[in-house]
C-alpha cells in the first residue's frame, strides 16, 4: 500500500500548545514519525486546558496532537539532556517554540545539536524571532493579533477592535513552519545539510495581512473596519432574511451583474451607473446595501440560497460549529475521523485536509496519553534496557503512561 510522503522522516517535537504541535501534526499526517517530548508531571501545557474533555484528556490537547508518540521526560536533568541529544542525533527535524535563550541554556540550540547531526532541520518558533530588540519578550496569539494590526481591522465599523476567536496567528505560523520544514528537507537532498529555521509569530502575522497590508502600503491610509462587509469588493456581506442570515460574496462586476439578472430580478441595476462597476458601488455602498437588506427580508433564507445556488453564485448559510462538522460536505470529504483512544474510547477528531493521489495521508491515530511511548522509544530507538529505564523512572527523569 502507498504511504505518506514523509515515511522515514523522524521529528523530535519539543513544542507545546498550538504553533509547534499543529505544525508537527501536519507532518504526522504526511507520514513522519513524531516523538513528542513532554514534561513528566504536567505534560504539554494544553493538557490542562479543560473543560471540555474526553476520557480525562483536554479537548485542547486532542485537537493538535493526533498520530504522535509521547515521551514524558525532564530534559532539564543530566540524564534527560542525554536522551534529548541522543534523539536529536537520530532525527531529521526538531521543532521547538521556547523563548529565545532557553534552548541555549539547556544545550539544545541549533549550533550545539548540528555538531551531533549536521543534517538536522531545526525549526525555532518564537513570538518575535531569534534576533532583534523584542526577541526576549513572551508573546501569545491574541497579543500578536493586537500588535500586528489584525484586531484593528476586525469588528463593526465604529465598534471596538476584536480578536479572532481562533488562534489565527499560531495557525498561520504552524502552516509556514510546515512549509519551511518541507523546503529544508528538499534542500537537504542535494546538500546533505540541515539548517536553522527562525519563524516569528509577529513576522507571520504581518505576512498574512496580504491585501490589507498593501492597502496601507499603496495608499498611506489605514484600511477601515468593515464588520461583515469588504472594503473593496461590493456587495460582500451578511444579509438577513425572514428565517435567518446568509453570507454572500458577489464582489466582482460579473458576479454582481449575474446577481441582478438571475436572483434579484432587477437587470436594470447592472446598467445603473451607480452600481455597474465596483468602484461606483463602493461610492454608493449605502444605497445598494439598503436595497439588498430590504429585498432579502421579503423571503426566507432557503428561498434566497436556492436562487443563489441555481445561479452558481457564492453564498452560504451561517452555520454553527456543530452544523458545519455534521454537514454533508464534512462527511463526504472525511473531515471528521474516528480513532480509538485508550481512555475516551471511540473519539471523533477533525481529519486532515490533505488529498494526495499517489501518497495519501496516514490513517490518524489517537492523541497519546502522557508518556504513552516513553519506554518503547528508549528501548527500541536508543537501546536502553529495562534496568536503566527503571532507574530513570525511579529518579523521576521519565514517566510512562
Amino acid at each position: 500500500m502507498a504511504s505518506g510522503p514523509l515515511q522515514g522522516v523522524r521529528v523530535l517535537d519539543l513544542s507545546r500548545v498550538i504553533a509547534g504541535p499543529f505544525c508537527t501534526m501536519q507532518l504526522a499526517d504526511l507520514g513522519a514519525e513524531i516523538i513528542k517530548i513532554e514534561h513528566p508531571e504536567r505534560g504539554d501545557d494544553s493538557r490542562g486546558m479543560k473543560p471540555p474533555e474526553a476520557g480525562g484528556e483536554s479537548h485542547f490537547f486532542l485537537a493538535f496532537n493526533r498520530s504522535k508518540k509521547s515521551v514524558a521526560l525532564d530534559m532539564a536533568t543530566k540524564d534527560g539532556a542525554e536522551i534529548i541529544r541522543a534523539l536529536a542525533a537520530r532525527s531529521d527535524v526538531l521543532v521547538q517554540n521556547f523563548r529565545p535563550g532557553v534552548m541555549e541554556r539547556l544545550g539544545f540550540d541549533y549550533a550545539a545539536l548540528a555538531t551531533l547531526n549536521p543534517g538536522l532541520v531545526y525549526c525555532a518558533i518564537s513570538a518575535y524571532g531569534q534576533t532583534g530588540p523584542q526577541a526576549s519578550r513572551p508573546g501569545f496569539d491574541p497579543v500578536l493579533q493586537a500588535e500586528s494590526g489584525m484586531m484593528a481591522i476586525t469588528g463593526e465599523e465604529g465598534g471596538d477592535p476584536l480578536r479572532h476567536p481562533l488562534a489565527i496567528v499560531d495557525t498561520f505560523t504552524a502552516l509556514y513552519a510546515a512549509s519551511a520544514i518541507l523546503a529544508a528537507l528538499y534542500s537537504r537532498k542535494d546538500t546533505g545539510k540541515g539548517q536553522l529555521i527562525d519563524l516569528a509569530l509577529m513576522d507571520c502575522s504581518l505576512a498574512v495581512l496580504g491585501n490589507v497590508a498593501e492597502y496601507y502600503l499603496a495608499s498611506g491610509e489605514n484600511p477601515p473596519r468593515m464588520g461583515n462587509a469588504h472594503p473593496a469588493a461590493i456587495p460582500v456581506g451578511l444579509f438577513k432574511t425572514r428565517t435567518g442570515p446568509f453570507y454572500m460574496a458577489c464582489g466582482t462586476d460579473r458576479l454582481f451583474h449575474q446577481l441582478c439578472r438571475e436572483v434579484l430580478g432587477r437587470p436594470e441595476m447592472a446598467e445603473d451607473p451607480r452600481f455597474a462597476r465596483n468602484t461606483a458601488r463602493a461610492k454608493n455602498r449605502e444605497a445598494l446595501f439598503n436595497f439588498l437588506d430590504d429585498l432579502f427580508l421579503t423571503d426566507t433564507c432557503e428561498h434566497w440560497l436556492g436562487k443563489l445556488e441555481a445561479a452558481g453564485l457564492p453564498a452560504g448559510p451561517v452555520r454553527s460549529v456543530s452544523e458545519a462538522l455534521e454537514s454533508s460536505e464534512a462527511r463526504e470529504r472525511g473531515m471528521v475521523a474516528h480513532v480509538k483512544h485508550p481512555t475516551a474510547g471511540d473519539l471523533r477528531i477533525v481529519g486532515s485536509p490533505y488529498r494526495l493521489s499517489a501518497t495519501p495521508v496516514e490513517t490518524p491515530t489517537a492523541p497519546p496519553l502522557l508518556g504513552q511511548h516513553t519506554e518503547d522509544i528508549l528501548h527500541d530507538l536508543l537501546g536502553y534496557d529495562k534496568t536503566r529505564i527503571a532507574e530513570l523512572r525511579d529518579a523521576k527523569v521519565i514517566r510512562g503512561a
